[in-house]
């Protein structure tokens, strides 16, 4: 627990010395006690470094998180998704937090391979490249493999060395402040700061295993093989482990790269109408979607498929929600507002009590004005936040993923109106969900269904049963938002409550004895 409170201070140093408290100060205002104690650790006799007057907070927020490292990148990240603790304005100048930090030398990669994958299968490895992208956790290099006899040019994926140990011990002492400010703060109980940081600690342990998101895009890949224009890039497992992660190389072209896509002929009005159909298709139809479509996630092949990549952060949806979600887009489509309504009720999502006029005519008040509003200003990722908004009134309950299909949902319009600014969401929608719900009522379906489901888990991934499973747990972490009571991530959860607990009680006796020692001895 020493150790905990050295790496607190050191945490807390970092973050004084920064330009963070003033920045956070412009949204909320921080209690006297932390701005006291953050005076403190800044002291320093060396200069402070100078502030980017031309930079705006959003940007001087996510610069400063970005020099700390990659426990407050993952934070920030992690509180980007959290409005309901930093406040909507907050969140939004975090959304733009950029998860890049310098690459660690060659040298130490080719020995995490060695040591992951054994000396022969690191010797099998053809043409291993310097870094080609860096993150905070992982970087990616190019290399090539020998597959059944055919050579493949590939991308492997490695974690950073001691990237795990150095995550942990300042997530843990970042714990111990949530413990503190909650003890001292009764305020601050509400927000549940304690397990908002473990949260963040059980789903960046699992990003940090790369075998999680090798058995994400496995998955993702089974669901989509017999989607056309859409390829998921292969992982292979022979050369894939705890550390190292490795997939087919995409030879293409980045979606932000319109000039170059229209001048190699890309059809980018076709593009931008397939990336919508087929986010909404992966959200219905299979309940897995990717949930980080952003500009630099998407690639379009020499062939022209569109190809996603970074598999670390996915999305779920049971039955119930994604038949929620169809039904609530196509009958805002058919402006069939009561249709809307009766959804609410049947599903549960609303009391049995709400008069389903009333809701129909609060429904109403969202679809008129946006059926209203030019092609290019509809977004079906806003009109599902008015929705929330509205339904909330209602005592609707929260569906965290839901949200987190919303935000999605918004990033990928943005990208599709990147590449035609005109795009119809509506239009382009239609087909997706029409096509989907007719399906979905056809008695053959439920027959059809019931034989994919027995043999989901054996068929996508027979060699690893046990990592779908935690991979799940980890899918399940990040769309909910929260730790499930029977889980044994909330058992764990207790433990360092009660260890932090045992902490508080230790020290004051500690103290008391000193107290008492001094007494009598002075």
């Amino acid at each position: 627990m020493i150790k905990k409170l050295i790496t607190l201070l050191k945490l807390g140093r970092k973050v004084a010395k920064s330009d963070i408290l003033n920045i956070i100060s412009k949204f909320q205002e921080p209690p006297f006690i932390i701005k006291f104690l953050f005076k403190i650790l800044s002291f320093s006799f060396s200069q402070k470094n100078k502030i980017n007057i031309n930079h705006n907070e959003g940007e001087r927020l996510s610069s400063s998180l970005e020099s700390m490292g990659t426990t407050f990148i993952k934070l920030g990240q992690f509180l980007a998704t959290r409005p309901d603790i930093i406040g909507d304005d907050l969140s939004k100048k975090l959304e733009n937090l950029q998860d890049k930090l310098p690459p660690f030398p060659l040298n130490e990669a080719k020995k995490i391979i060695k040591n992951d994958l054994g000396e022969e299968t690191y010797n099998s490895i053809i043409n291993l490249s310097d870094p080609v992208a860096a993150a905070s956790i992982a970087q990616v290099h190019k290399a090539q493999i020998n597959d059944n006899g055919t050579i493949k040019d590939v991308a492997i994926k490695i974690l950073r060395p001691n990237i795990k140990k150095i995550f942990n011990e300042e997530i843990d002492a970042m714990m111990l402040f949530a413990y503190l400010v909650e003890s001292f703060l009764k305020k601050t109980k509400r927000l549940k700061l304690i397990e908002v940081v473990f949260l963040l600690k059980e789903i960046t342990n699992l990003e940090m295993d790369l075998r999680f998101e090798a058995a994400a895009a496995n998955e993702y890949a089974e669901n989509t093989k017999n989607d056309v224009g859409f390829r998921v890039p292969q992982i292979y497992w022979n050369f894939t482990s705890e550390n190292v992660m490795t997939l087919d190389w995409i030879d293409g072209i980045s979606i932000r790269e319109t000039e170059e896509l229209k001048n190699r002929n890309f059809n980018t009005e076709k593009i931008a109408e397939d990336i919508i159909q087929n986010f909404l298709r992966h959200a219905v139809r299979d309940g897995f979607f990717h949930a980080d479509m952003h500009q630099g996630n998407i690639f379009i092949d020499n062939n022209g498929h569109i190809v996603p990549i970074d598999f670390g952060i996915m999305g779920r949806l049971d039955k119930m929600s994604k038949r929620f979600l169809a039904e609530i887009l196509f009958g805002f489509i058919q402006r069939d507002y009561y249709k809307v309504a009766e959804v609410h009720l049947i599903a549960g999502l609303v009391p049995k009590n709400v008069p389903i006029e009333d809701l129909a005519q609060a429904l109403r008040s969202i679809g008129e004005p946006i059926f209203g509003q030019a092609v290019k200003d509809i977004s079906g990722g806003k009109l599902l936040k008015q929705l929330f908004d509205v339904t909330e009134k209602f005592n609707m309950q929260t569906q965290p993923q839901l949200l987190m299909l919303q935000k999605t949902m918004v990033v990928v319009e943005g990208v599709a109106r990147k590449l035609n600014p005109n795009t119809n969401i509506w239009t382009t929608s239609k087909p997706v969900l029409e096509n989907w719900l007719k399906e979905t009522k056809d008695p053959k379906t439920t027959i059809n269904e019931t034989i994919k489901n027995t043999s989901e888990v054996i068929k996508r991934l027979p060699e690893f049963p046990e990592i779908m499973d935690k991979a799940n747990q980890a899918l399940t972490f990040l769309a909910n938002g929260q730790i499930p009571q029977n889980s044994s991530s909330y058992t764990a959860l207790n433990n360092k409550k009660s260890e932090m607990v045992a902490f508080r009680n230790q020290s004051i006796i500690g103290l008391l004895v000193l107290v008492i020692f001094g007494l009598l001895v002075f």
